[in-house]
């Protein structure tokens, strides 16, 4: 037999300086969305938008069909992304530029490419922060979402060299120009309110109103872990309890998309009419969720803009941990998030407008 050393045939994921400015990194395994995906994402948060659980209603309002709530999309093509950007990653810092362009359907088949576009190296040496630009597209090529992202990534070597550093420049919030319908989508003269959910359109909210979405989810061990599998999202942070029990917190994280999925589900009371998400503008994943912490949520309006064809709302979505909302807590008076936040989320909504 041979003594020659076997080459490892695993993946061990890029370190910060396996990043080079301008890679382009193609992501592996394809996802066709099903409609078993669908009932499953509904099982582990609770979502009950009309427009993603009706195929009639979806049709009242201009869809052949259901679509996939961009959300799912969003968490499918961050979920391809992983092994790739974030294996090695210490934590995802935010989100910006986010935009949905193009709606899913059950059968759809998506795919990811990321650019790499930013890169800095901390000063303690041992770890950088990557920026990447994601692409999501469907089985004809056609782009359905795209985002920028930056995470906190470990170095295989504290000794070795630093890539050259960029800073990208990213905008605090896709223009309402910008924003794109869903060619089709046109919510009719007789919306229907009461399927809907609730009887408040583009003309009931008002610029730095805020909603206490009323309603608590308490997230268990195991729903935290299968949502995140359906994601196909591998790090190990959210499922390896044995290596994870030397982390800084001893214990499984929730995958931050989790609790966005969550707080948006808990939108519903209060926000049921503006189901659809357009863009992401930015967010941050403020302090970590454990199994068994409680989830309430609450949402400011930021800013609102006439589409033509639909009105859409900028909402700020706060997610907290095992603390009710109607006081709405966010920072203290030094400015800093208060303990109790999980998620500050930024982003834009389609909404039904009377006239």
């Amino acid at each position: 037999m041979s003594d020659a050393p076997k080459l490892s045939k695993s993946q061990a994921g890029n370190f910060f300086e396996d990043f080079r400015l301008g890679q382009i990194i193609r992501h592996a395994t394809p996802r066709t969305i099903t409609e078993g995906d669908v009932a499953l994402n509904i099982a582990l948060t609770g979502d009950r938008h009309a427009l993603f659980c009706s195929d009639a209603f979806a049709a009242s309002c201009g869809f052949p069909r259901a679509p996939i709530d961009p959300l799912l999309v969003f968490h499918v093509v961050f979920g391809k992304t992983v092994p790739d950007v974030s294996r090695n990653a210490v934590a995802n810092l935010g989100y910006a530029e986010g935009r949905f362009l193009e709606p899913v359907f059950p059968g759809d088949t998506l795919a990811a490419a990321s650019e790499v576009i930013g890169l800095k190296q901390n000063s303690n040496g041992k770890t950088g922060v990557v920026h990447v630009r994601t692409r999501g597209t469907n089985q004809a090529g056609e782009t359905v979402l795209e985002y920028a992202r930056w995470v906190m990534v470990n170095k295989r070597d504290a000794t070795a060299p630093a890539p050259a550093e960029a800073a990208p420049t990213l905008q605090a919030a896709v223009a309402a120009e910008a924003l794109v319908l869903p060619e089709g989508l046109a919510f009719p003269a007789g919306y229907d309110v009461a399927l809907a959910g609730d009887p408040f359109l583009y003309e009931d909210y008002e610029v730095g109103e805020k909603i206490d979405h009323g309603d608590g989810i308490t997230l268990e061990e195991a729903e935290h872990q299968l949502a995140t599998r359906l994601y196909q999202n591998s790090a190990k942070v959210h499922f390896d309890a044995f290596a994870q029990k030397d982390s800084r917190f001893g214990r499984r994280l929730v995958y931050g998309g989790v609790v966005i999925s969550l707080a948006r589900a808990l939108s519903f009371n209060g926000l049921a009419n503006a189901s659809l998400v357009l863009a992401i503008n930015g967010g941050r994943h403020v302090n970590p969720l454990f199994a068994g912490g409680t989830v309430t949520a609450w949402s400011e309006v930021l800013e609102k803009a006439d589409l033509g064809r639909a009105g859409a709302l900028r909402l700020r979505l706060v997610a907290l941990q095992d603390r009710p909302a109607g006081d709405f807590p966010l920072k203290n008076p030094q400015g800093e998030y208060e303990g109790s936040v999980l998620l500050d989320l930024d982003y834009w909504a389609a909404i039904p407008k009377r006239a």
